[in-house]
Parts: C-alpha cells; structure tokens; sequence
C-alpha cells in the first residue's frame, strides 16, 4: 500500500448537520445571520410591489380627477359616463387601495333629475288624501263633498240657520241632499234666508207662488208645515228665550258623540230624538217625526255621527266651543256667578 493510500484511509469524514429534536417537532435550528438574510430578501422583494401599487394608485386618482368624478360616487350625465367608461376601459382590473375596493368597471347607475329640481335620496310621498265617511265616494256630487267637509256635523247656534237645516231635514222626504244643496240659495231667496218671523206671515197664495221651472218647491203640505213650524218657533224663542236653548237643553248643552266605524251602525232614529220629536208635536210643529229629528240633530252639530275614521271627527268635536252660543255663554256666566254668591254667603 502506498502512503498516498493509506493517508486518504486514515482521514475522517466530516459529518453533516443533523436536524435536532425541539418540542414541537423535527426543525432545523437556522442561524441568526440566515434569518437576517432572508429578511433582507423579503424586504427588497416587497419594495418595488409598493411603489407599483402607488403608482397605480396615483394614475387612478388623475383619471378622476381629469373626469370630474369622486372614488365611491356615481356619474350623474351622459358626458361623464362615456369619459369614465372611456377610462375605465384602460385597466379592467381591480386596484387596491387603502381605504377601499374600487372597481373601474363598475359604475352604479343613477337617477336623472330634471334641470331646476332637488334629490335627496328618497322619493317624495304621495298627497294621500283624508279618510272620509263611508257615504262620501270619490264620484260623490263635489258640492255633496265640501258639505260634509265643511258644514255636516258642525254645531250650530243661530235660530235662522236651525230653522233652514230643519226645513231641509224635512225635505229629505222628497229631495236628496246633493239636489237640495244645488237649490239651497233658492231656497234661501224664497223664504228670506229662512227668518222665522217673514216665514210666519206668508199667506197660502203667496205660498203657493213658491215655484221653481212650473214646479213647486216642495209639496203642498210640506211648505204649509214650514210656514206653521215657523209660527211655532216664535213662540218657542218667547219661551226659551233662542229655539237654539231649546234644541240644546235636551243634550245639556253638549254634544252628543258617537264611536260608529260603519256606515250601517249610524241609525235613522235615537230614543232621544223621540223625545224631542214627541215634545215638538205637542207644541203644534209639523212633519217632525223621529227620522226627521235625528237628521236634523246630526246636520247641526247636536250629534256627532261621523265616522271615528273620518277625519271631520275630531274636527268637529273641536269646534264645540268656538260655535257656542253667546247668550247661552252669558246664562252660564250669570248662573255661575250667582251660585258663588250663595256659597260665599
């Protein structure tokens, strides 16, 4: 054997490095300086990507901004929406920014408003017109609606106009309210805006003139019972001092209110219009029979039959107070006063 043999033989092989046990599994234990290393690497490696993201971007805000438009708004004209489309059609990806996603792709579409108009986001509600009575329809006679809008129901004081609602109650027997409505200023002309004291002394000739188009403008018996009831309410305003005392003496000088909410559940006739209607007969009025009664106590107010859904119901619960009759106002006052005279005595 040679030396050169028996040198090679002699040498060692220099072993490798063997992976070491730790807890939680088989590792390989890397040096300080490999982990500074790979750290360096990874820092270059991300540097150039960051600059590219910005510079992306910084291009995308300049789009923008040369387009007139905002990062998460929404075009509101044709022009803007072709120059953004125009733009967007360079780069179709999705760029990351900081804040947020953007797509360039993808524009919302948005409402056109009119020149000289205002948006706000949210559409303008729709004029939703007031609950009515049953009774009153769409297709209703106009004049027919602005009477219950405005008169049916609402309470009222005054001696010449009880006695007009009277007459009309009577002639519900032969005319509709919508007809009656359209000849009330004849009416009204006819019998002299219906004052108790002209009504009493028209003669039966006078009476009988009483024509509308050859016709007259009620029954015979109907305008003999107006011309007597007047008579009568004469001397009921002696006795009582106003025919509204009267009327409202059988209610305390309160209205009456009910809670119907169907149309059905009103009633033609009331116990106390019998009793009203049963104490006008015996002071010698005419044509004033219970049906009759409770129309003319719902049409003046002493009665509040409107619906609770229609929207004249709080409206003339309300108006109680402001229609009160003056001297009525005056008897409580005076009534009053006496009453703390007497206590303090």
């Amino acid at each position: 054997m040679s030396v050169s043999s028996k040198l090679q033989s002699s040498a060692k092989p220099v072993p490798e490095k063997r992976a070491i046990l730790v807890p939680t599994g088989n590792r390989v234990r890397v040096s300080e300086e490999s982990r500074r290393k790979s750290e360096v690497l990874e820092k270059a490696q991300q540097r150039p990507k960051k600059s590219v993201a910005k510079a992306a971007v910084s291009e995308m805000q300049q789009a923008v901004v040369e387009n007139n438009l905002s990062v998460d708004s929404s075009c509101s004209s044709d022009s803007n929406f072709s120059s953004s489309s125009s733009s967007s059609s360079r780069s179709s990806a999705t760029v990351a920014s900081p804040r947020r996603t953007v797509k360039r792709n993808g524009l919302r579409a948005v409402k056109v408003v009119p020149d000289g108009g205002e948006f706000d986001g949210i559409s303008p509600k729709k004029n939703v017109p007031a609950k009515k009575c049953d009774w009153i329809t769409p297709h209703s006679d106009p004049l027919y609606m602005s009477f219950h809008d405005e008169e049916w129901g609402v309470p009222v004081h005054d001696d010449s106009k009880l006695f007009e609602l009277l007459v009309f109650s009577q002639a519900l027997a032969e005319m509709s309210w919508p007809a009656i409505l359209h000849m009330r200023d004849i009416f009204r002309k006819l019998f002299d805006n219906f004052d108790p004291s002209s009504v009493a002394q028209l003669t039966e000739k006078k009476l009988l003139s009483l024509k509308v188009n050859g016709k007259l403008l009620l029954s015979e018996p109907k305008l003999r019972a107006v011309v007597e009831n007047a008579k009568r309410l004469l001397k009921v305003q002696q006795e009582f001092g106003s025919f509204s005392n009267y009327c409202w003496r059988f209610v305390n000088n309160k209205q009456l209110r009910n809670t119907f909410r169907y149309a059905r559940q009103v009633p033609v006739k009331t116990p106390k219009a019998e009793l009203i209607s049963k104490d006008l007969m015996q002071r010698g009025f005419h044509c004033v029979g219970p049906t009759v009664v409770y129309s003319f106590m719902q049409v003046a107010g002493i009665v509040n039959d409107h619906l609770v859904t229609c929207f004249r119901y709080q409206e003339c619960n309300t108006n109680v107070k402001k229609n009160f009759n003056p001297e009525t106002e005056k008897t409580q006052i005076v009534t009053e006063a006496l009453e703390n005279t007497c206590l303090s005595q």
